[in-house]
């Protein structure tokens, strides 16, 4: 059985102001690819090896929830996971699962125990009880999946009994506006209903967050499941697909994690450079390099490296973000270092991620001195002319605590100032070390 991260972190950490950045840093796994790898990887035939898993807070729910439905794996060294698959069939069929505040681990396993069946429940902390589920339920629901609600209707915690699926009948529908890792959940599971029949899963409204749906279907390729697709709007799997073993599959570096030293090479000099993820990544926040390009930066890609350099003060920015929403808010904070007002707009998902992002971001910056103006799906930037000493408050919030990290860097804006960030445990849910990594790149103390 996991156990939980040992690091032990300060109640705050203040940082100093930080006159220039340089440096290699070297990216932790991809929590998307990583949670979506264990769990192909448990429902798939034969024995996967896994290299550079993400260790996190959030891959520990996913390890510790297969644990307990009875999928065996170990950890061979500090690189290495070996997950021996049960080709669809689990061996525990009653489990009470902890899912922390990992939406990529509970709504992916949502689907899969409500399609093999089974006496499941599902339940995390508090905000996951306040992070939406409902569409995900609704579709099963509507397809003979037995989900109910313990706790307040459409959101977690979960129980999950054994239902009679038939999902050949007519698509399955599901909302494509609220969070892609519903879609994600349902073609993750699609192989296990389309036993005899194809299974088609139509999107409803807008689909946002399309890069991460791409990260689905590559993955389920690797694992030997192909996916017909209709543009965004239809996706069927054919009978007869099961999951099997690619043998050895690698994690790529995390993309969202790159944003923050990308952006830190962009505001305070650099270069910088991310090994782990590079042009041919197949996760879509690696389009973060190119925002920064828009707003002036220099950008250079290899094939599993980034690197970003300023070129002087940043241009402002008016963007659509909803492509890649986890690293757009990594922009909100280089808007500081902008030569005017930057909109970041299409991000109503923020509102429905660990912590209301729009109105925490909003909260924070007015601290630095910024001014902001908060819509229901847009952010609007414009850069004091010196930040602000402040104290951030993170909201158990990981990418809130490393966002606002890059407030103590100077830069050619000369804006940066002294930051305690409260809470910084938090980062532990996706990247256990980015305040040493951090710290590594800054020439001078950071600390």
């Amino acid at each position: 059985m996991p156990q939980n991260n040992p690091k032990i972190y300060p109640h705050y950490l203040d940082l100093k102001p930080v006159m220039h950045v340089a440096g290699t840093v070297r990216l932790p796994g991809s929590k998307s690819i990583s949670n979506r790898t264990l769990l192909l990887a448990a429902l798939a035939g034969g024995t996967t090896t896994i290299v550079d898993l993400l260790a996190s807070d959030d891959t520990m729910v996913m390890l510790g929830a297969l644990h307990s439905l009875g999928i065996k794996w170990e950890q061979l060294d500090e690189r290495t996971h070996i997950v021996h698959g049960v080709d669809g069939v689990l061996p525990v069929h009653q489990a009470d699962l902890f899912m922390g505040n990992a939406g990529t681990a509970i709504r992916p396993l949502t689907a899969a125990l409500a399609v093999i069946g089974g006496d499941y429940t599902l339940h995390g902390v508090s905000r996951m009880h306040e992070r939406p589920i409902g569409d995900l339920v609704e579709s099963l629901n509507a397809v003979g999946a037995q989900i109910e609600y313990t706790g307040e209707a459409g959101f977690p915690p979960l129980r999950i009994r054994r239902g009679h699926i038939h999902a050949h009948a007519a698509p399955i529908l599901v909302r494509g506006n609220v969070s892609s890792q519903f879609l994600t959940a349902l073609l993750m599971a699609a192989p296990l209903m389309a036993n005899e029949h194809p299974v088609s899963i139509e999107v409803e409204g807008e689909l946002i967050s399309k890069p991460y749906i791409e990260i689905t279907l590559n993955l389920m390729r690797r694992f030997g499941v192909t996916v017909e697709q209709d543009g965004w709007r239809s996706f069927t799997v054919q009978p007869g697909q099961r999951y099997v073993s690619p043998g050895t599959i690698h994690v790529e570096g995390d993309a969202s994690s790159a944003s923050y030293f990308l952006a830190a090479g962009a505001i305070g000099g650099g270069p910088v450079r991310v090994v782990g993820v590079g042009r041919d990544s197949i996760q879509g926040d690696v389009r973060f390099a190119d925002a920064l390009e828009q707003m002036g930066a220099t950008v250079t890609r290899g094939d599993d490296w980034i690197e970003a350099t300023s070129n002087g003060v940043l241009k402002a920015i008016d963007a659509d973000f909803n492509h890649i929403p986890d690293a757009a808010m990594t922009i909100a904070i280089a808007a500081l270092y902008a030569d005017g007002t930057s909109t970041l707009r299409n991000i109503a998902s923020w509102r429905v991620k660990e912590t209301d992002r729009l109105a925490a971001m909003a909260k924070e910056l007015r601290k630095l001195g910024a001014t902001v103006e908060e819509g229901l799906d847009y952010i609007a930037i414009t850069p004091p002319v010196q930040i602000a000493a402040a104290t951030i408050d993170t909201y158990d919030d990981h990418r809130m605590a490393m966002c606002f990290s890059l407030a103590s860097l100077d830069g050619a804006a000369r804006r940066g100032n002294a930051i305690r960030i409260n809470e910084p445990q938090c980062v532990a849910k996706t990247f256990p070390d980015y305040f040493e990594a951090f710290a590594g790149i800054a020439k001078g103390e950071l600390f």
